[in-house]
């Protein structure tokens, strides 16, 4: 995707997951959060150097990157002056990735329909409206660069009733219903999955669509 891999740049890196992937790969990369917190809680690579910076405003010099990404964080973002700012660090033959996961999708429509009822009923009022962006695929984000074809993929794990209730209760629609009503949404919820699940200690396939969205700099 990049001629050369020598600085990649990855904004909203929150504990660092995509700039540990990016360190595979480029010889340096520089992970830039705007919450000191997650920076604090990032993972150490050799490769990467965590700066506490916002993706509108990386610091970083003109024309001095190989690569930009944004992994499920673009829709926090203000695109067009992330974009901007992307263009301006991008040096010739660079690239910026952007992309993110979109809802859980269970092995049997059964557990789907359950698992959708909760995430689209129950809890839709209480995630924060930016995600649409996401769910839209990012298609509805101006994307002002000469955008490449990227396949469809998908996300997978294998996962026992837990650790897929684990998982929801990480939501941060979940959290703010537990902090307006006062009750855990989750039980309700593991309760009905669990009549349908069998035997719940057995791993079931969880899929996510991953959407994508990538290009180079606009030749002048």
């Amino acid at each position: 995707m990049t001629r050369e891999h020598r600085l990649a740049l990855d904004c909203g890196t929150g504990n660092g997951q995509a700039a540990l992937g990016l360190a595979n790969r480029f010889e340096r990369v520089i992970a830039i959060d705007p919450s000191a917190d997650q920076i604090s809680r990032a993972t150490p690579n050799p490769r990467i150097e965590y700066r506490i910076a916002a993706a509108e405003s990386s610091g970083l010099p003109d024309a001095s990157v190989d690569l930009v990404t944004a992994a499920q964080s673009l829709h926090w973002f203000d695109p067009a002056a992330f974009f901007s700012e992307a263009r301006r660090v991008l040096g010739p033959g660079g690239a910026i990735a952007v992309w993110g996961y979109g809802d859980p999708i269970l092995d049997s429509e059964s557990l789907n329909r359950t698992l959708h009822a909760f995430n689209r009923g129950m809890l839709e009022g209480y995630w924060h409206p930016e995600r649409k962006l996401l769910l839209d695929g990012y298609q509805t984000i101006p994307f002002p660069f000469d955008e490449l074809t990227v396949p469809a993929m998908e996300l997978e794990a294998t996962w026992t009733l837990a650790e897929l209730t684990g998982y929801l209760r990480t939501w941060s629609a979940t959290a703010r219903y537990v902090a307006e009503r006062g009750v855990d949404p989750v039980v309700g919820v593991e309760h009905s999955l669990s009549r349908e699940w069998g035997d719940t200690r057995e791993p079931r396939l969880v899929r996510w669509p991953l959407y994508i969205r990538a290009g180079r700099v606009k030749k002048a």
